[in-house]
């Protein structure tokens, strides 16, 4: 059955599904950034906290503020 160049529901769900892992993939990397590393007093679980109430926004935030606020390793 065609839908006359309409969107149809497997295209949908693939959309979906795109989207999902697009918005999904950034929090975990930054999630696992963040908690393989050390950071001074409570900054560690702010930006958990940050990552995981923001979604993509979070990690976007985390990316360009917080990486430079990790103790470095010497």
């Amino acid at each position: 059955m065609t839908y006359l160049h309409m969107i149809g529901p497997w295209q949908i769900i693939i959309l979906i599904t795109i989207l999902f892992l697009i918005g999904i993939i950034p929090m975990l990397i930054a999630l696992i950034d963040v908690l393989k590393n050390k950071f001074e007093g409570n900054n560690k679980i702010v930006w958990v906290f940050v990552i995981l109430f923001l979604n993509i926004i979070g990690a976007i935030l985390y990316f360009t503020i917080g990486r430079s606020q990790r103790i470095k390793n010497k």
